[in-house]
């Protein structure tokens, strides 16, 4: 099985050798993980992977490989013997459950009649039928007094006669509000994409070098090329305000996703609404700032600019000189706004509090304005919609 992914990690031009396999193989003999495809899939990025480069290469061959486990009975039965399985759940039955199976006739018979009754089951009955009760009123169900009966489902009140075999639950339909994670923040601002080869020749250009050697009557002529990465610019500017305590989690995963997802990254932190500087280390803030003009002269209007903030503030922070909370700012805040959307044609707001809750707060619709209601929920259909929008 790991063979099988190692050898899918290479096909991928991941650089991963015998001996990350071998550590891998190590760590699961030790039960570092067991049983958790997620725990398992961070195991064997950490091993196999050294440089975050590759993690997109990973991502894809992992992805790939187990795309088409789709039946993890056959797995099982290839990799636990059936007698070992067979063993291990009979110790876990009481005295009574074993009992309860002895009477109808041995946990071999019972499991032929489930397969034969489930096949004669060909469609839903409300009530239950003569074999199997689906949570109706038959006696010969889980809510009947039949020793015979083969409980699927729950029926609710039930006469405890039956033997239960599987137990199906409902569950709702899944949210794309909930929490979102790295992996998923990665899948969003993959929209976000434009592909180039630049910088230093590191990769081995195989066409070029059949190319070469052509033309060199056969003679080895190997070629190098740059890396393909992503190309687009990103600038990042975070609130680190007070409101912001709460989001501090949900910011960690966007900002880790943007580091290992864009190779030109810039990131600065400001106080409930951009002055007149900014800073990259939240400890020496006070001492260590940058002039947010020189920011504007220094990256170029390819740049994209995400500034991630609840917008969530005193009115006057934004719209009077001297609103900031900290210092005196000479300009209000929506000036500086104001010449962000000036310069950079693609600009948008991720705000991490739930879009219905906008329009409660004044600061946040005045931000709104300020550009041009470019501001998107900070989850995955919100990072998909900039995204998307930032990308044309």
């Amino acid at each position: 099985m790991l063979l099988g992914l190692f050898n899918e990690m290479r096909a991928a031009k991941v650089p991963v050798s015998v001996r990350e396999l071998l550590d891998l193989i190590r760590a699961l003999k030790h039960h570092v993980v067991f049983a958790n495809m997620d725990e398992f899939y961070y195991l064997a990025r950490t091993i196999m992977v050294k440089d975050e480069r590759h993690f997109d290469k990973f991502d894809r061959a992992f992805g790939a490989y187990f795309n088409g486990l789709q039946n993890l009975d056959q797995l099982l039965e290839t990799l636990i013997p059936e007698d070992w399985l067979r063993k291990e759940f009979e110790r876990m039955l009481t005295d009574e459950e074993r009992e309860k199976i002895k009477s109808l006739g041995g946990l071999d018979k019972l499991i032929e009649e489930f397969k034969k009754r489930l096949e004669e089951q060909k469609e839903r009955h409300e009530g239950g039928n003569k074999w199997i009760g689906t949570g109706g009123t038959s006696p010969f169900g889980s809510g009947g007094f039949n020793p015979e009966g083969i409980r699927v489902g729950d029926a609710g009140k039930r006469q405890g006669k039956a033997a239960t075999v599987w137990d199906q639950r409902e569950y709702k339909n899944l949210d794309d509000q909930v929490e979102l994670g790295t992996r998923n923040i990665k899948v969003a601002l993959r929209r976000l994409r434009k592909f180039a080869r630049q910088g230093s020749p590191d990769e081995l250009d195989i066409d070029g070098t059949i190319d070469h050697t052509a033309r060199d009557a056969g003679l080895l002529n190997i070629q190098m090329r740059p890396e393909k990465r992503n190309a687009v610019k990103l600038l990042l500017l975070f609130d680190i305000g007070g409101s912001m305590d709460a989001h501090i989690k949900v910011c960690e995963e966007l900002f880790s996703a943007c580091r290992t997802e864009f190779k030109h990254l810039e990131y600065y932190y400001f106080h409930n609404c951009p002055y007149e500087s900014v800073w990259k280390n939240n400890l020496r803030r006070t001492g260590e700032r940058t002039s947010t003009m020189d920011l504007l002269h220094k990256y170029g209007p390819d740049y994209k600019i995400i500034f991630v903030g609840d917008a969530a503030m005193a009115p006057y922070e934004i719209t009077q000189p001297g609103g900031s909370v900290e210092h005196w700012n000479e300009e209000a805040g929506h000036v500086w706004i104001q010449r962000f959307m000036e310069k950079y044609k693609k600009t948008i707001w991720i705000n991490p509090y739930p879009k219905d809750a906008w329009d409660y707060t004044t600061s946040t619709r005045i931000v709104r304005d300020l550009i041009e209601d470019r501001m998107y929920p900070l989850t995955l259909e919100g990072l998909e919609e900039g995204m998307r929008f930032l990308s044309k």
